[in-house]
């Protein structure tokens, strides 16, 4: 991972020169989200991931400035990826030690995107690159890809309705690689028959699926810091 690492700071080094700095588009679409200071939000999150059987949840989230974020499920555990890896947007739009590059426009969703990638200036960040395509008509992101370290990479795809104006999502699709994924705490598999764990290695080269539907968003009234201990 270490030598991903190099290579992106290489080449970002060389197309910084070319480049154009999208920093202040970045800081556009950001300025919808920073107009929440917190919020909670119920849910119902559907989980795709092969080698392990788990039921549509309900769920609520909770957000506080400025990274602050809690996802509780009902009846269980998130089965999200551990390790830093969240689905809230806050964390995803960050400008403040990032360079920001121009890197072409795509269609998301029937929507155009300007496509900009961000990569971190300080070494010590688990974060290795973030693409962002920007809904520039509506300033939106539409689709954020991250590579991090140490947990591989993950996307996610929104879309918005209700809440749109504060850069809040109705629904956020999340894919990550399941050979990355670390099992959260309480979790273990066991296996009947010698061969299943071979056949369990090959089944987590594949896609793992977490879908969220959000709704009853609550923002700006508050949260207690309990919440998220």
């Amino acid at each position: 991972m270490r030598k991903i690492f190099v290579f992106f700071i290489t080449y970002f080094i060389v197309a910084a020169t070319t480049a154009q700095d999208m920093t202040p588009l970045v800081k556009k679409a950001r300025a919808k989200l920073d107009l929440v200071s917190d919020y909670s939000a119920e849910g119902v999150m559907k989980t795709d991931i092969i080698f392990i059987k788990a039921p549509i949840s309900k769920i609520k989230v909770y957000f506080k400035k400025p990274n602050k974020f809690k996802l509780k499920k009902d009846g269980g555990i998130s089965l999200l990826p551990k390790g830093g890896i969240s689905v809230n947007m806050s964390t995803i739009v960050a400008v403040d030690d990032y360079v920001a590059l121009a890197a072409g426009t795509a269609i998301i969703d029937g929507y155009k995107t300007t496509i900009v990638k961000l990569l971190p200036n300080n070494e010590a960040s688990n974060i290795v690159l973030t693409t962002m395509y920007i809904d520039e008509e509506n300033m939106l992101v539409r689709k954020a890809i991250t590579t991090t370290k140490e947990n591989g990479t993950y996307e996610m795809q929104m879309q918005y309705g209700a809440y749109a104006k504060y850069g809040l999502p109705d629904k956020v699709y999340f894919t990550f690689n399941t050979k990355d994924y670390k099992l959260p705490k309480g979790i273990t598999l066991e296996f009947d028959e010698p061969g299943q764990k071979n056949e369990l290695d090959k089944l987590k080269n594949k896609k793992g699926k977490v879908e969220i539907s959000y709704t009853n968003y609550v923002i700006n009234k508050g949260i207690s810091e309990d919440v998220f201990k």
